[in-house]
C-alpha cells in the first residue's frame, strides 16, 4: 500500500524481574496510514509509552518488527535508527524537553542546524511565529509559560516536517485551557503538514479527536476503532 507509514507486526516486549519475566507488551499488530491521526489510549501501566518508545526505535523489542516507510527499524543498527529518525519522525513529550539555555529560537534551530538545512535561521522563526510566538524568539525555557514552552516544543518538531510524529501526553503538565489551546495548534499544524500523527493520551477529549483510537489492557491491543 503506498501510502503505509508504519506497520506493526507481531510487536512483543517482555523484560525480567524479580519475579520472572513480565509481558508488558503482547504482539500487537497494525498500521498506520499518511496524514491518520491516532489516539493510543489506555489505563496506566497498559504500555502506551513502551509502545511510543518502539515505534520510534528508542527502545528494541523482544520480537516482531516496526517498519516506518518499509524499512525495517530493528534491521538498522543504533546509528541507523537514528538517522532514520532524524529524517522522518518528530517528538512532542509532556515534560517539553527543551534545552534550558538555550533560547527558544535556538531550541527550533538545532534539529535544522543538525541536520544541515538550509536557510534554518529563516525557517525557525517563521515556525515560531506560525505558533504565535514571535515576539518570544530570544526567551529561555524559564521566562516562557508552561503553554509558550509547549509551542516552542511543537515548534521544533513540525519546523523539520516530519512524516510521523509523536506526541506523549503533550498536555499533561498544562491547565485545561492552555492544554486546549495547545491541542488546538497541534491539529491545526498536523493538518497543514499532513503528517501522520501518534498520541499516547488519558485525555478521552483529545483522543476523540483522533480519525482512530488503539486501546490497550494490559499491554494487548483490544480494539481499533474509528472515531
Amino acid at each position: 500500500m503506498s501510502d503505509t507509514i508504519l506497520e506493526v507486526d507481531r510487536l512483543h516486549k517482555a523484560v525480567q524481574d524479580a519475579a520472572g519475566e513480565l509481558t508488558i507488551l503482547h504482539e500487537l499488530s497494525f498500521t498506520l496510514c499518511a496524514g491518520e491521526s491516532v489516539a493510543i489510549v489506555g489505563a496506566s501501566g497498559s504500555g502506551k509509552s513502551t509502545l511510543l518508545s518502539l515505534l520510534a526505535g528508542l527502545d528494541v523489542p523482544s520480537s516482531g518488527q516496526v517498519r516506518l516507510l518499509g524499512q525495517n527499524l530493528y534491521a538498522l543498527d543504533e546509528d541507523g535508527r537514528a538517522a532514520l529518525r532524524g529524517a522522518h519522525v518528530g517528538f512532542v513529550f509532556q515534560s517539553f524537553q527543551l534545552l534550558a539555555h538555550l533560547t527558544a529560537l535556538e531550541n527550533v534551530l538545532l534539529p535544522l542546524e543538525l541536520s544541515g538545512q538550509p536557510q534554518a535561521q529563516e525557517a525557525a522563526r517563521h515556525m515560531l511565529q506560525r505558533v504565535g510566538l514571535g515576539q518570544r524568539l530570544n526567551h529561555r525555557p524559564r521566562l516562557l509559560s508552561g503553554g509558550e514552552q509547549q509551542r516552542v516544543a511543537l515548534a521544533r518538531a513540525f519546523v523539520m516536517r516530519p512524516t510521523l510524529l509523536l506526541a506523549d501526553e503533550p498536555t499533561g503538565s498544562l491547565d485545561a485551557a492552555t492544554g486546549a489551546q495547545v491541542m488546538d495548534l497541534m491539529f491545526e499544524l498536523n493538518r497543514e503538514h499532513g503528517t501522520t500523527l501518534v498520541l499516547v493520551t488519558h485525555d478521552d477529549g483529545v483522543a476523540a479527536r483522533c480519525g482512530r483510537q488503539l486501546r490497550l489492557a494490559a499491554g494487548r491491543l483490544v480494539s481499533s476503532e474509528a472515531a
